[in-house]
């Protein structure tokens, strides 16, 4: 019986250095998308997915992630004693429940397959999902759902996978595939970081992944790759053809947010998309553009 999609590994110890001046002293997952940081869009997609238990792999000045999905006691008995129902609704949404939390430090900068392996011990010998705020997915069912459920059809890791164009395969993870069928391939080999020329194929990982227990039995030996880092990519290639191992060609809205036009971009599509906002920012954008 494959065993269901419990657990949520969030890596969120990166400094944000392409966002500076604003992450010196703020976390760059809580840095906002219209009115919610980055960090809750990706607890929600967990959530809707019915995963409710999460890992913050964290790092020195994360504070206020962990303060976000607390509860703030004094705001919302201020929200409440002002009869702010829609408000208070919305702070109280934020707030992850009681022991379904586990923040630990990544104390030192090794790479994203480092960061997953400091998780190893909440994780335990289970599938589980991994997710990396940056990266912004919006569908219904959402992305790590739809991973999910493909896992419960091959009892094995899946990763969502997106095409690229060639020359920016450099900047990511990317997955050789073989036998695609209704957007769900079996994978037959994967690369970090690949030159275009070097690159096969220009699928690429866009930071959502199932990953089977025994990813942790390769990130143990700590082998670096692209960068000098210990690579999450590394370590999944080495499970391949020993348990089953398929990509998903997700075809929803997503958005770099690790980037500064990438993170404009989904405040804007958004806000667009938002029925409390919408009519409101088309006017803005057309009277900005009309100088």
């Amino acid at each position: 019986m494959v065993q269901r999609i419990r657990k949520a590994v969030l890596p969120v110890a990166g400094l944000g250095t392409r966002f500076l001046p604003a992450t010196k002293a703020m976390p760059k997952e809580m840095l906002t998308v219209v009115d919610r940081p980055l960090i809750q869009y990706a607890v929600e997609e967990c959530l809707q997915a019915g995963i409710d238990e999460f890992v913050f792999v964290s790092g020195r000045n994360k504070g206020a992630l962990e303060d976000h999905f607390d509860h703030a006691y004094e705001l919302e008995m201020t929200l409440q004693q002002r009869k702010k129902a829609p408000e208070l609704k919305q702070t109280q949404a934020a707030t992850i429940k009681p022991g379904n939390a586990i923040f630990t430090r990544q104390q030192k900068p090794l790479g994203l397959g480092h960061a997953v392996w400091c998780a190893r011990h909440w994780i335990g010998r289970e599938p589980f999902a991994v997710l990396l705020p940056d990266e912004l997915t919006l569908d219904t069912p959402s992305c790590i759902g739809q991973l999910a459920a493909a896992h419960d059809k091959t009892g094995g890791s899946v990763v969502a996978v997106m095409d690229v164009p060639r020359k920016q395969t450099k900047s990511y993870g990317i997955a050789a595939v073989k036998d695609e069928k209704d957007g769900l391939a079996e994978i037959t080999g994967m690369v970090e970081k690949p030159k275009p020329e070097d690159a096969p194929s220009t699928l690429a990982l866009i930071g959502r992944y199932v990953l089977l227990p025994e990813v942790f039995d390769h990130l143990d030996q700590h082998e670096t790759g692209a960068g000098g880092e210990i690579q999450l990519t590394d370590a999944m290639a080495k499970m391949i053809g020993n348990e089953p191992f398929h990509a998903m060609r997700y075809t929803g809205r997503r958005y770099d947010c690790g980037s500064r036009l990438g993170f404009l971009e989904a405040n804007v599509a958004i806000s667009l998309d938002r029925e409390d906002t919408k009519a409101e920012s088309r006017a803005l954008i057309e009277r900005l553009m009309k100088g």
